[in-house]
């Protein structure tokens, strides 16, 4: 597989001032693009782009959106491809992964704002961006679900929920903006990120013990996929929804 380039390519990543989102800001900024780091606030994405340093071959640029504010994206999209020329890839990304101690005491807020951020945010910035990609002759739309999505827990039924949306969202779209649009998705599971810091030995020992891959995934491993999916190199894949767990969903 060629290296992927992507120079005078605009991406947008949402979710992208931490963990995989960052990396895969990196790995779209390293093949050359011209990367918007999105996150709700404003000094996240600063530090981000900090982190993500001034040295070529693409740039990374800071942009403040709440992705479960329906009303904010379209003027988003709008005045990024105003201020940057063009919008060739989105990444969705961002999501909260709240955990149920049980299903019974969720409450309404919860769910609702559970599915706001992970598919009905993720939901409108494919329609717009896609619209306006469409125009433009082409584009490349990745959507970060999970496999909790296809093989999910009590705890994380909400998460799982809203992500087994989002991959049928991805075959949706594929077909509604067929053929100069194409649009993918990725399941990761688990990653060794600033997110996993936070687990205990037993809790990751329960998890490596069983994977085939031996080990948790490298955030760099995920942005590789992410900017294939994004380049040329993958004309002919879309609707795809690819599994990236170290072959957790091969085994249990």
């Amino acid at each position: 597989m060629s290296t992927p380039k992507l120079d005078g390519k605009v991406a947008l990543v949402t979710g992208a001032s931490r963990g995989l989102g960052l990396a895969i800001a990196r790995g779209l900024k390293d093949a050359g693009a011209t990367v918007i780091v999105s996150s709700r606030k404003l000094e996240a994405c600063e530090s981000a782009v900090s982190s993500l340093g001034d040295a070529g071959p693409g740039s990374a640029h800071p942009y403040a959106l709440h992705v479960g504010h329906w009303e904010s994206i379209e003027p988003a999209v709008d005045d990024i491809i105003s201020r940057f020329g063009s919008l060739d890839i989105v990444v969705n990304n961002a999501g909260i992964a709240p955990l149920a101690e049980n299903l019974v005491s969720v409450t309404e807020r919860l769910w609702d704002k559970t599915i706001e951020v992970n598919l009905k945010g993720p939901f409108r910035l494919m329609a717009v961006a896609g619209d306006r990609m469409a125009a433009a002759g082409g584009g490349s739309i990745i959507n970060i679900s999970s496999i909790g999505a296809e093989r999910p827990s009590p705890p994380e039924a909400m998460y799982a929920a809203a992500k087994n949306g989002l991959n049928a969202l991805t075959r949706a779209f594929a077909q509604e903006y067929a053929p100069t649009v194409r649009v993918n998705c990725v399941m990761p599971g688990g990653f060794a990120t600033d997110m996993s810091e936070n687990w205990d030995e037993e809790f990751i020992g329960k998890i490596v013990d069983r994977l085939p891959a031996g080990r948790l995934g490298r955030p760099d491993e995920l942005a590789g996929l992410i900017t294939h999916l994004a380049s040329d190199d993958a004309g002919y894949t879309t609707g795809a929804i690819i599994p990236v767990d170290g072959g957790r969903t091969a085994v249990y």
